[in-house]
């Protein structure tokens, strides 16, 4: 199945840019920890990553993408790349207007989402003048998100995927040079970083510009205008920022209300970063894939391959992401010890992470299958209707939030997410249910279960193993031998899985066989368009 191919090619580059970015945040939590130069930091870093997830990859994955593959399809290469440039320009102009109306009026806003912050001064004006020093990552990033959504139309996907490794490549080497020239003062420390993180969004838009210039499908700067493609671009665009960032949005109001309890703001962090990992693997990967593929099924009115395609990517997500739902359920703390616990990140940092990695965890299913029912909106060209539900899950997220924290503090804004992630997540289904636009199939009625059985087999031996290894894993010890027997727990995580998915049904071996061997005949639907196109506009010509 080419959706599963290209999937795992998107999952495979996401995983190395996340496991890079694994190296990345432990090198961090070294550093810096859960302190408050650690939270300042941590909240200055949210605020460009909040608009790159709205004005980037939300707005564009959702409306840009579907656009732009129609542009294609109708009327060539050519008018799909002046599309492109057009959007392009426009989004430039917006966010440099953006970028200086919140370099002057940033402590402003930075008040406004970490209200928290304004009884410790010091704390505040690091935490905007780091932000200043990142935002102009956002330009870079929305940039780059534009392009790898072209590259995407033309199943280019790994080069676009593999991409974001380089923010890592950057910061991990930032933070090694630091600790080379025993720099160890913490504010210093967090300056540096912030401008590490912008040069790597420089990095990151001339590698892709410079492929996707290679492949001949680069866009060029022009006079921005407002014409018929670039207004139905944003009556597209403006519900898809919205409901493109809910994820995030709901992540900023959370980190907001942290700001208020001592360490809960690097709990929250750390705690993201770990369900991040299959969120991102698995939910970006469908969702980068799926699109285009939705896109093209609801053009050609074929109902059938829609549903299908739907259904196969619902199984393939829940079959990653269930069983990492489950390990992080089982041995939260064994992951964040291992992972996170040395130099300035303690043992008590370890337990209050794992509760919040607990919490968030029982909502991952939700958050990765958003990725799933999203499309089917998108493709559709409505992003309206996720918009709506967008606004309600984040006023639910954050009325939950703010009760919750004052009983459970930083774990009940966890809570909170994980349970605006689920209506998100029904809310999505239902309606697409109710619009005949999806149906769950026999095949997938009788996997799911068999997954859910398969990851709780696999939860409780990890689970039994992880407590026969406790006193080789714990902090005391070297941290080569803690990361072997973390990485023998995952092997034997993974090799216990695939045994029951094979005895329950959900995959059996020869499926698993075929699926490493299977090989790409399909010819790219969007090349023969271009093709096709060009024949004909020789045909005109003579």
């Amino acid at each position: 199945m080419k959706f599963a191919k290209d999937a795992f090619t998107v999952g495979v580059m996401t995983m190395l840019s996340r496991i890079l970015g694994f190296v990345r945040d432990m090198l961090f939590a070294a550093v810096l920890g859960t302190g408050p130069i650690a939270g300042a930091f941590i909240v200055a870093f949210r605020i460009p990553n909040l608009f790159r997830r709205i004005f980037a990859e939300g707005a564009f994955n959702a409306a840009f993408v579907p656009l732009y593959n129609k542009k294609i399809e109708r009327d060539g290469e050519a008018a799909a790349t002046k599309f492109a440039s057009e959007a392009m320009s426009g989004l430039v102009l917006i966010l440099l207007i953006l970028t200086a109306l919140f370099e002057i009026f940033m402590p402003t806003f930075l008040g406004g989402i970490a209200w928290g912050f304004r009884a410790d001064a010091d704390k505040y004006d690091l935490a905007v003048e780091l932000a200043r020093i990142m935002f102009p990552y956002l330009m870079f990033l929305s940039i780059m998100a534009l392009i790898a959504g072209i590259l995407n139309s033309f199943q280019k996907f790994a080069i676009a995927a593999l991409v974001p490794v380089l923010l890592n490549v950057v910061v991990v080497s930032a933070i090694i040079i630091l600790v080379l020239l025993n720099v160890i003062e913490q504010e210093l420390v967090a300056r540096y970083l912030s401008y590490a993180v912008t040069f790597a969004g420089f990095v990151q838009v001339a590698a892709i510009w410079y492929y996707c210039k290679k492949q001949g499908h680069l866009p060029h700067f022009m006079r921005p205008t407002f014409n018929k493609d670039i207004k139905e671009l944003v009556n597209l665009g403006v519900p898809g920022m919205i409901a493109g960032g809910i994820t995030q949005i709901n992540i900023v109001i959370g980190t907001g209300i942290a700001t208020s309890y001592t360490g809960a703001v690097g709990y929250l962090y750390y705690a993201d970063r770990l369900y991040q990992l299959p969120l991102g693997v698995v939910g970006v990967a469908v969702g980068v894939v799926l699109l285009p593929s939705l896109s093209r099924a609801f053009a050609a009115h074929d109902k059938t391959e829609a549903n299908d395609l739907q259904n196969r990517a619902l199984e393939f997500s829940m079959m990653l992401t269930v069983p990492a739902m489950v390990a992080f359920l089982f041995i939260a703390e064994v992951v964040v010890s291992v992972l996170f616990e040395r130099g300035r990140f303690n043992a008590p940092a370890t337990v209050e992470t794992a509760i919040v990695l607990r919490a968030f965890a029982v909502g991952l299913p939700a958050f990765v299958a958003i990725k799933v029912f999203s499309p089917g909106f998108f493709a559709n060209q409505d992003t309206k209707t996720p918009m709506y539900y967008g606004i309600a899950t984040i006023i639910a997220n954050t009325v939950m939030a703010l009760i919750f924290a004052q009983y459970w503090q930083h774990v009940g804004i966890a809570i909170a997410t994980s349970i605006a992630a689920w209506m998100n997540c029904l809310l999505l289904a239902g309606t697409l249910y109710w619009r005949g636009h999806f149906k769950l199939d026999v095949k997938c009625i009788k996997t799911l279960p068999m997954i859910v059985i398969a990851s709780l087999l696999m939860g409780a031996c990890v689970y039994y193993s992880a407590v026969y290894l406790s006193p080789w894993l714990s902090a005391d010890n070297n941290d080569i031998l803690r990361g072997g027997l973390m990485s023998l727990l995952v092997i034997e995580g993974a090799v216990t899985y695939g045994l029951f998915l094979h005895y329950t049904g959900a995959l059996t071996f020869s499926e698993m066989k075929g699926f490493v061997k299977r090989k790409n005949k399909n010819s790219k639907p969007l090349e023969k368009a271009k093709n096709s196109s060009d024949n004909s506009s020789t045909d005109k010509k003579s």
